[in-house]
């Protein structure tokens, strides 16, 4: 899911297992680009003490997103045609 908000791949290098159920509390900026953008005045205003996600996942996870350079699947298509009538 966190790939999905930031807009990038995420690599868990945790080493937690298992499914966790988390409520994150960040304010929405450039870095997660992910997000779909609602408009202008559909989404009250951030809370004064608002963070970024970067800083959410550390305050309250306890955890830190580092940009890394790292392995990620690619899908190549080498050619494409129209199916035939059958």
């Amino acid at each position: 899911m966190l790939s999905i908000v930031v807009g990038r791949p995420v690599i868990d290098r945790t080493g937690l297992t298992g499914t966790f159920d988390v409520d994150l509390a960040f304010l929405p900026d450039q870095a997660t680009g992910g997000l779909p953008n609602p408009g202008p005045g559909l989404m009250p205003a951030p809370p004064p003490d608002a963070v970024t996600i970067f800083t959410a996942l550390q305050e309250q996870l306890g955890l830190k997103l580092d940009s890394d350079k790292g392995p990620v699947e690619v899908l190549i298509v080498d050619t494409v045609e129209r199916p035939s009538d059958n």
